[in-house]
């Protein structure tokens, strides 16, 4: 059992440190913070990983384990009952990791950033896992019937009949109810996160320049987290993109085409940030997430995957005030001197997969 505090675990590369917490992330969020599949989760000839946690929380422990089975459905239990669904073990640990990965929230792919809002926004409220999966159902549904009748033009066919854009029009009122009650959860999540982001960036660049984040989306600027009126203007969004949408057959508008707007001072961070300031707002985001989940009552597992080797002497020194404020943190790191001094908690080395308590 990890103490209160920092924990250190010091070892090689390829020996095991992230694989431990990795598997703490996994348990938090369903997904890796390394990997976007299951199968390189699983030892080679395996057909499972099996994830075993047992949280203690203001006296109260939890028993969460989690089956990892690549292909098929994973398995979850709740103090050795099984779960209806994976998801539902969600909000049963609650963590926030920073690895070298993080880069993408910021020089990566849309597809980051709304990642990083959903999983956090399911570690607030889970029962946005069950929301995100019926929109992400649909979407596939609808998908394939786009496809079916951009096919049926391609080789020469009518393109779709009277029937099926009845079905398509009720996948549209499906697409807009499910994709108007997640996009209420991202903005009135984001109204929550864009001081702490901007506190946290702050106190990790000295001040220098100020980060602001929006939401961007083909709705327009001027969104506001009312499902109703979210509802509306995606089911008439979803309308005015349907001959757009036939021709290409795939769904051009909804959440899942949605992204972050990040500014440093004037300029967009994307393209224009140095090095070194896309580390203090990828930073800045991880750890404006850790405050936000603090605040709200119960603070996440703080876990460091090997980042200090990558950051200057100020933003490790931010870092490690974070990491020492931290009820619970893991860090991880190839040699012990890339860590700062004054982070005086346990010590693990890792070696072959084994970890050993050396302080």
């Amino acid at each position: 059992m990890f103490d209160e505090g920092p924990s250190i675990l010091v070892g090689p590369n390829g020996h095991g440190k992230t694989n431990l917490v990795e598997s703490l992330v996994y348990l938090a969020n369903l997904r890796s913070h390394r990997v976007a599949a299951d199968a390189p989760l699983v030892r080679q000839g395996c057909e499972q990983a099996v994830v075993r946690a047992e949280i203690l929380h203001d006296s109260r422990r939890l028993l969460a384990e989690l089956a990892i089975v690549p292909g098929r459905s994973n398995k979850a239990r709740l103090n050795r009952t099984p779960l209806a669904r994976p998801r539902e073990i969600i909000g049963a640990l609650k963590a926030i990791a920073f690895a070298p990965e993080d880069l993408s929230l910021v020089r990566g792919d849309p597809a980051a950033r709304r990642r990083y809002l959903d999983e956090l926004l399911c570690a607030r409220h889970p029962r946005f896992a069950g929301v995100r999966a019926d929109y992400e159902r649909v979407l596939k549904q609808r998908n394939t019937l786009l496809r079916t009748a951009y096919l049926a033009k391609k080789t020469g066919g009518r393109g779709p009949g009277g029937a099926e854009m009845a079905t398509l029009d009720a996948w549209d009122a499906h697409l807009a109810g499910h994709g108007a009650e997640l996009l209420t959860g991202r903005l009135a999540l984001l109204e929550d996160l864009v001081e702490p982001i901007a506190k946290a960036h702050s106190r990790i660049a000295d001040g220098r320049s100020e980060v602001a984040i929006a939401y961007e989306s083909e709705l327009g600027e001027d969104l506001a987290p009312d499902q109703d009126v979210l509802t509306a203007r995606l089911g008439a969004a979803l309308a005015a993109a349907r001959s757009r949408e036939v021709e290409r057959g795939t769904t051009l508008v909804g959440p899942h085409r949605d992204d972050l707007d990040l500014v440093l001072g004037s300029l967009p961070v994307k393209g224009y940030a140095s090095h070194g300031e896309t580390w203090s707002v990828a930073l800045a985001m991880r750890l404006g997430a850790f405050e936000l989940l603090r605040a709200d009552g119960t603070a996440p597992i703080l876990i460091l995957d090997d980042v200090f080797a990558e950051l200057d002497a100020t933003r490790r020194e931010r870092l490690a005030e974070y990491a020492e404020s931290a009820p619970q943190a893991l860090i991880t790191c190839a040699v012990a001197g890339d860590v700062p001094e004054r982070l005086t908690g346990a010590r693990y080395d890792v070696w072959e997969g084994e970890v050993k308590r050396v302080l």
